[in-house]
Formats: C-alpha cells, sequence, structure tokens
C-alpha cells in the first residue's frame, strides 16, 4: 500500500470507528457531570454525610477492618483493596448531598465485593498486571510496526499486548454494576433516602455507570480499528 493510500485508509478508518464512540464519550461526561452537580445541591433529609453512609453500607453487610478516608479532587472517589480503603472525594466525604451518598455506598460495595470474594471483581485484578502492561507497551510496538513492512511482526505484537488492556475495561463492567447495584439494594433496606432522594442516588450511579461503557466502548472500538489496519496492510 503506498504511503498516501495507507494515509486515507488510517483517516477513514478512525472516522468509522473511533468519531461515532468521541461523541457518545462527550454526550455520556456532560451527562455525569451535569447529574452529579445537580443531587450534589440537594441534601438528603437525613443529613447523612457519603462518610457516614459508607460507614452504613460496611455495617449492613457484616464487612470489617475496613477504613474510610478523605482524597482531595473530584470524581476521585475509590476503594483500594491493597489497604483496605475506602477514599471518598471532597464533594464526597462530608457533604450530605443525595450524590454524596450514593458515590459513598458505591465505593463501599466495592469493599463489599472485596470482603466477600465477588468473582467479576477476582477476574478483573487478575488481568490488571497484564493489562497494566499492554497499555504502556502495547502503542510502541504498534507504531513501529506501522513504520515500516519490515516491523511489521510488531504490530501484532502490540495488538495483543493492547488486547489485555481491553479485557480490562470489559470485565470492569460488570463489577462497577454490581458495586453500583448493593449500593442501591442498602440504601432501600436501610432507609438511608427517601424514595425520591433513593431516584436521585440511583440516576447518579447510572450515569457514572455509563462512563464506564462509553471506556469500554472506546477501547473496543480502538481494537477493531487496528485489526483492520492491520488486515489492510497484509
Amino acid at each position: 500500500m503506498g504511503y498516501f493510500s495507507y494515509l486515507y485508509y488510517y483517516n477513514w478508518s478512525y472516522l468509522i470507528f473511533m468519531l461515532p464512540i468521541i461523541i457518545f464519550t462527550l454526550i455520556v461526561q456532560g451527562t455525569m457531570n451535569s447529574t452529579f452537580k445537580k443531587y450534589s445541591a440537594i441534601r438528603n433529609s437525613r443529613n447523612l454525610t457519603g462518610a457516614q453512609a459508607a460507614e452504613r453500607v460496611l455495617m449492613q453487610n457484616g464487612v470489617t477492618g475496613v477504613r474510610i478516608e478523605h482524597v482531595s479532587g473530584n470524581f476521585t472517589d475509590h476503594f483500594d483493596p491493597r489497604t483496605n480503603v475506602i477514599r471518598l472525594s471532597d464533594p464526597v466525604y462530608n457533604s450530605n448531598s443525595i450524590a454524596a451518598v450514593g458515590v459513598a455506598c458505591h465505593e463501599a460495595g466495592h469493599a463489599v465485593q472485596h470482603a466477600e470474594g465477588y468473582l467479576p471483581n477476582k477476574i478483573r485484578s487478575a488481568i490488571l498486571p497484564v493489562a497494566n502492561i499492554g497499555s504502556k507497551l502495547s502503542w510502541v510496538f504498534i507504531i513501529l510496526g506501522l513504520v515500516t513492512s519490515a516491523l511489521q511482526p510488531l504490530l501484532y505484537v502490540g495488538i495483543v499486548l493492547f488486547s489485555a488492556a481491553v479485557l480490562f475495561t470489559v470485565a470492569t463492567l460488570p463489577v462497577e454494576f454490581n458495586a453500583s447495584s448493593r449500593a442501591l439494594k442498602c440504601i432501600k433496606q436501610t432507609g438511608m433516602l427517601s424514595d425520591s432522594e433513593y431516584t436521585g442516588a440511583k440516576r447518579t450511579l447510572q450515569a457514572a455507570a455509563m462512563t464506564y461503557v462509553a471506556s469500554a466502548a472506546t477501547a473496543v472500538a480502538q481494537l477493531l480499528r487496528l485489526l483492520m489496519i492491520a488486515n489492510r496492510r497484509n
């Protein structure tokens, strides 16, 4: 394939595979930001903070030995299984908003998954080391493989490595959806929020979940594009 022909095909494949995903991701991010902003401005009637809500989820599920700490920033909430710590961000830890309760309960849901040995979570953890290597090295091999036909075998090495990172993003989906399901179930069972507030927490977590869907869709589309480019070069 000539250089200009290849360049044309490369750009065409980008439009076909990536542009729709980019548009979808922008919509998802906008929805997430607006939903979180809306329910972060509404105080819950129980006056629970995010930290207190996370504690209730842990107690409801009989999980002990998990610390709840504050972490700076926005959307930096996470559960660290290595240290058994739930870290909640500025808008969540001490906030008594509906969104704060939803997000905090979601992160506590991850702690419950870890304590119970939730299988999809174990699978994702097993993939993580390979995925980290793939995400760091794959594009080095891919670019080298695209530069010249003499190095083309490296393109396939890069695609295999990139596939590990894609697999991780896909494996993340059931883990995130399950954490939200656990959170909402506990919120309802314990009466942490009223019915209308529960709806707000649910919408917040649904909007957040879609960001993981967008991430997985982006990774899969990029992988399909790379496979098409490799096939075209052959």
